[in-house]
């Protein structure tokens, strides 16, 4: 880090293993996300219709998931200082649904990092797990990030 406390592509160690903070799925966040995106399937809004499913109750949108792990992300401790320039990619699994009441949060393990022919900047890959209070994975996969480097 520098004397401001930012975090350039090079402070960031491959190994490194982020935890953030938690926050808890509610019935608001999926009733405007189905707004926000148009997503009005039953699997989301029909209480009654689910409760033959192999779920048993509604479920959020796996989108909605993936939304929530970005925001705690950006709510991690020193996320502020990041010098992120871009998000660039993701694959991504769904593994387990998250209910209404399940308060999720994301490991986030530095898997790799490169530096690119374009100055001053610089990719690192993260391994990406967004895990329910009870511990089981609900969403996983990696993401791309795109970070500047101090010679920017």
């Amino acid at each position: 880090m520098d004397t401001t406390g930012a975090i350039y592509w090079e402070d960031i160690e491959e190994g490194a293993v982020m935890i953030s903070p938690a926050r808890t799925m509610t019935e608001a966040d999926i009733v405007n996300f189905c707004g926000l995106s148009g997503d009005f399937n039953v699997i989301h809004t029909d209480a009654e219709m689910v409760k033959g499913t192999p779920f048993g109750q509604r479920i959020a949108h796996g989108l909605l998931g993936l939304s929530i792990a970005s925001g705690l992300i950006a709510r991690s401790p020193g996320a502020e200082q990041s010098k992120l320039v871009a998000f660039l990619g993701l694959t991504w699994d769904f593994r387990n649904p998250v209910m209404i009441g399940d308060t999720i949060h994301v490991e986030q393990t530095v898997s790799s990092k490169r530096a690119i022919s374009k100055p001053g900047l610089g990719i690192v890959h993260y391994d990406v797990k967004v895990k329910n209070q009870r511990g089981d994975v609900c969403q996983e996969g990696e993401w791309k990030v795109l970070y500047q480097k101090r010679e920017a």
